[in-house]
């Protein structure tokens, strides 16, 4: 179970933004698991870059929104339009028609506009004016927000949206070694002009199926589902885990054990990645947030399960 395009676009994205290797494996787990991924951070951290980066690894459409309050739900999914010369309606497809879509401090849009996304995210297909336009595989959208601007004009993702979000990513400040490293190599040449695609459409169809071929045993699901029921009957959360939530679990899990050339889920897949998973989904009860963060909440369901032992490969 060899990923040597896949291992590639890592590096070449590992060339551009420092010290997010953790970040690019997360990117290509959801990319495989079918899952869209909200990335959180600070302005300057390399979001927009990285978007367009993992864009650029991939031989495919890519577009680019950027949010603002005056970005209308048209300006996403398309418009029918009165053509004169032809002195008839015509079809024009936003950018949600594509293969990687980066939608750029989404936060910043309405919430009328932020639900345009809705439909094509979870159905990979958009209403326009009553016909419906098919969005080919693969899809994926890159979502960015500033978590600082949440006084200056934005809109906090309703739950409904976040929960179409496989992760939320933070990628934080850089350490003083990544940062010397950005600027040697910035100072004379950007490596994103340098990115060459490895990927290939159909390669990346090919993977999303094989994926699904990755084993879970009985005692890996028991697991999981123990995290996502906790996360449901924590004392201070109001909102856990929705089955939506705990589908896209079980696929990002595979695609871990995937990339990691595996055919079976183990714990740790699964462990590893309840952080990017959970953190966006649960709200916690008034109580609860006054005395916890969410990241808190996740930790403490994370250490009140127990990780089984790992069976024998034998044995699953």
């Amino acid at each position: 179970m060899e990923n040597t395009a896949i291992d590639q676009a890592k590096e070449a994205l590992n060339q551009v933004i420092y010290g997010k290797e953790e970040v690019t494996d997360l990117l290509f787990v959801a990319l495989l698991a079918q899952g869209h991924v909200l990335l959180e951070s600070v302005p300057g951290t390399g979001k927009t870059k990285l978007a367009k980066s993992f864009a650029k690894v991939m031989d495919g459409e890519f577009n680019r929104v950027q949010f603002t309050p005056d970005v209308l739900p048209s300006d996403v999914t398309g418009i029918r339009f009165f053509n004169p010369k032809t002195q008839e309606f015509e079809l024009r497809v936003g950018p949600v028609v594509s293969n990687v879509l980066l939608a750029d401090e989404i936060n910043r849009a309405t919430p009328k506009t932020q639900s345009s996304l809705l439909e094509v995210m979870e159905e990979y297909q958009a209403t326009i004016d009553g016909e419906t336009v098919s969005v080919d595989a693969p899809f994926i959208v890159l979502a960015t927000q500033n978590p600082v601007e949440s006084n200056y004009g934005t809109f906090p993702l309703p739950e409904a949206q976040l929960d179409r979000f496989l992760f939320k990513i933070d990628l934080g400040y850089p350490s003083i070694d990544e940062d010397k490293a950005i600027l040697r190599t910035y100072r004379t040449s950007d490596p994103y002009d340098r990115i060459i695609p490895t990927l290939t459409l159909e390669t990346i169809r090919e993977l999303q199926e094989e994926m699904k071929q990755v084993t879970l045993s009985e005692v890996v699901t028991d697991y999981l589902l123990k995290l996502v029921h906790q996360s449901r009957n924590h004392a201070e959360v109001d909102l856990g885990v929705s089955p939506r939530g705990m589908l896209a679990f079980m696929r990002a899990a595979q695609a871990r054990a995937f990339l990691q050339n595996r055919s079976y889920v183990t714990p740790d897949d699964v462990k590893i990645l309840a952080p990017y998973v959970f953190e966006h989904r649960l709200i916690l009860s008034m109580e609860g947030s006054i005395k916890k963060t969410t990241g808190d909440v996740v930790n403490e369901i994370i250490q009140e399960v127990p990780v089984p032992v790992e069976v024998e490969a034998g044995a699953r």
